[in-house]
């Protein structure tokens, strides 16, 4: 069984960038009002065949960062610094990188990495170039998200899918949930993170991870999605695959729309991101 296991699992793994689904970036002008939200001029970052996708902005720079796809399916790191234009590769290597976030000292891009062999690591590259750090070889990790400079929270690939707390300091991890989803975010004004407890077929839970291990509901999410991002005053914006939806925990009972005022199509979306000074938001939608 286990042998049948490990080798669903490494085609997963192997999977991930070579069957990737062409996507594109889009970056949206933000307005946010007490009881509203505007998205504004749109402009396709990307715009070339093949996958670009996990957007994630520099909390103090004009810099967004995303993972890119080759023709042979070989995913970097790359930097779109959206007031120059200017675009650079942060890594150019043989394996795959994923998922770049800018660790708490603003010095890495913390990432995944992914080995021919199916392994996959979460290491860091320094922003202004360098060899990498691997962090953690013992897990197989998914998504991550930094709660401060000694701690971790990862979505650990297996059956389950688990949600752990790791200690930097002494490499220890613990489970703190299962059956999750791969949106991991830090809560704006707070060391917390927001993750997504999968509880049903679609009905699904935003929760935040409290430094005592429990977790407290803060929404449902809409039927059947994961994929959400915070604005810096505290709303989640999410989607349906087709439009945007906010919500405030604790105060709003439901979803209320996003207005989009844009002629382009967007379709498909999945991943989004909004920078720390909430006038700027980057969604990932299919080519």
């Amino acid at each position: 069984m286990f042998r049948i296991f490990a080798f669903i699992f490494f085609m997963f793994c192997s999977g991930l960038a070579n069957a990737q689904p062409g996507t594109e970036i889009y970056l949206f002008d933000l307005s946010l009002e007490k009881d509203r939200i505007t998205l504004v001029q749109s402009k396709n970052i990307t715009d070339r065949p093949g996958y670009d996708n996990q957007p994630f902005f520099h909390p103090d720079k004009t810099v967004l960062y995303y993972s890119a796809a080759d023709t042979a399916g070989r995913t970097d790191i790359i930097e779109f610094n959206y007031a120059t234009l200017s675009r650079r590769n942060i890594t150019r290597t043989p394996e795959k990188e994923f998922s770049p976030t800018v660790t708490p000292d603003k010095k890495f891009l913390s990432c995944i990495i992914q080995r021919d062999d199916g392994k996959q690591d979460l290491g860091k590259y320094p922003i202004e170039g360098g060899a990498p750090v691997v962090l953690i070889d013992n897990l197989t990790v998914g998504y991550h998200a930094w709660e401060n400079a000694q701690s971790l929270v990862l979505f650990v690939l297996g059956e389950p899918h688990t949600l752990r707390r790791y200690a930097v300091n002494d490499h220890t991890d613990k489970v703190v949930a299962e059956n999750i989803g791969r949106s991991l975010h830090s809560i704006p004004k707070s060391s917390a993170i927001s993750f997504v407890q999968k509880t049903g077929d679609d009905a699904w839970i935003i929760k935040r991870l409290e430094k005592d291990g429990t977790a407290t509901e803060l929404a449902k999410t809409l039927p059947g999605r994961e994929d959400l991002t915070w604005t810096p005053d505290g709303r989640i914006i999410m989607s349906d695959g087709e439009k945007l939806f906010f919500i405030r925990p604790g105060k709003d009972a439901v979803w209320k729309a996003v207005e989009i005022n844009t002629s382009l199509p967007l379709k498909g979306i999945t991943r989004l991101a909004v920078n720390a000074k909430g006038d700027k938001m980057a969604i990932v939608v299919s080519e």
